[in-house]
């Protein structure tokens, strides 16, 4: 016994709440996921739900994987990747909106060849922005008031990211320009250059609107969500599920709506949650998600490197807000997005990349390493903590 608990002291470290949310959402995630896509295996399977269950089963599991890995890696080194990172994506956004796989009216996919995988290049870009402009803060944290050096540069980089990923697929780019919002905020930048990078922000949606594929269908939604007189057909049928699954729900496998709500294994899984858990089930998902939040912010306030609890705040922050979202959806608090919900969701690399997140926030959790203490990035004072780390 005395063994396996060194083992696991020994591979698994960083925070243990984290550990234990991410383990919890993964297996309920194979559990809902084999529940919802009984449709899907129907329409595509012959009616064989144990492939999508295999298959969902085998990417949470390179998903945990992915974090594990990550999680070994001193967060320093991420630091590395941050711009290169920026520096491809920009290209790679461009290609997938040219010549990318059109699903839903919008390019957001390219196959990966010889594994024959759809992968999104906004992921990347996401995950590369955020610890770009972590690590431009981090440097900059004696001249934070530096207009020309230090925010001309994320600037640049937030209005030509967010912008090309709302070329195709606006709820994430607004949900990216909010999260460098809060980074900047918690990065002790004056509230008027934040208030600078959302203006040119908004710009850089609204040119995008205008000109991308998503500009008419975002339109419809934000009218068809404040038409009382006429509910879209997929929230209609995510209402259905969320009505008549009571407090305790109807037991797990046993959603009806999973038949006629569209996409029920991603976009509406909260829904079909809450049909076969009940009230109770939907509000434990949602308590495990804040608990992470908390987590992902105890982190910020512990952390003694600007980089680190800027990068901790940025990924917490990114997956958090879209599991918030995408929830808020279920329930008819917002227009619908087609956001997935993270950790729970059936997805492909995306669920890598979410893995990846985690795992650099479990590597900043993990404190300041040994070998690299000698290394100078400043201390900083962020607004999540009072006195000087």
């Amino acid at each position: 016994m005395n063994q396996f608990k060194a083992w696991i002291d020994r591979n698994f470290k960083g925070d243990p709440i984290i550990w234990g949310i991410v383990i919890l959402l993964s297996l309920f995630s194979i559990l809902v996921v084999y529940s919802a896509t009984g449709s899907l295996a129907h329409k595509y399977a012959g009616g064989n739900t144990e492939i999508y269950l295999i298959k969902h089963s085998m990417l949470i599991f390179v998903s945990l994987f992915v974090m594990w890995f990550a999680h070994k890696i001193p967060y320093r080194k991420y630091a590395m990747y941050a711009k290169l990172g920026v520096i491809i994506s920009i290209p790679l956004l461009v290609v997938t909106y040219m010549f990318g796989s059109n699903i839903n009216e919008a390019n957001r996919w390219i196959t990966i060849p010889l594994i024959n995988q759809a992968f999104q290049p906004s992921d990347l870009a996401k995950l590369s922005l955020i610890a770009a402009i972590a690590l431009m803060l981090a440097k900059r944290q004696k001249n934070i008031s530096d207009f020309k050096n230090t925010f001309v540069p994320i600037i640049i980089a937030v209005g030509v990211i967010c912008g090309l990923i709302a070329m195709a697929n606006f709820s994430t780019a607004i949900l990216l320009l909010m999260t460098c919002l809060l980074i900047m905020f918690i990065g002790r930048v004056p509230v008027k250059y934040i208030g600078i990078v959302l203006l040119v922000g908004i710009l850089g949606l609204t040119v995008a609107g205008f000109t991308g594929q998503r500009g008419g269908t975002l339109i419809s939604r934000i009218e068809a969500f404040f038409n009382e007189d006429e509910i879209p057909f997929q929230a209609e049928q995510s209402y259905i599920a969320i009505a008549t699954g009571g407090i305790g729900g109807k037991g797990p496998g046993n959603s009806e709506q999973r038949n006629s709500l569209p996409h029920p294994y991603s976009d509406f899984i909260y829904a079909i949650i809450i049909e076969e858990y009940g009230l109770i089930g939907g509000f434990s998902v949602l308590f495990l998600y804040l608990a992470l939040l908390y987590r992902g912010m105890r982190i910020v306030a512990n952390s003694n490197k600007a980089f680190g609890g800027l990068l901790s705040a940025g990924l917490s922050f990114a997956l958090v807000i879209q599991a918030l979202v995408n929830m808020a959806v279920a329930v008819g608090l917002g227009p619908i997005t087609g956001l997935p919900l993270p950790l729970l969701s059936m997805g492909g690399t995306s669920l890598v990349f979410t893995g990846i997140s985690l795992g650099i926030i479990l590597s900043v959790s993990r404190g300041d390493h040994q070998d690299e203490s000698q290394q100078s990035s400043p201390a900083f004072v962020n607004r999540t903590r009072l006195k000087t780390a």
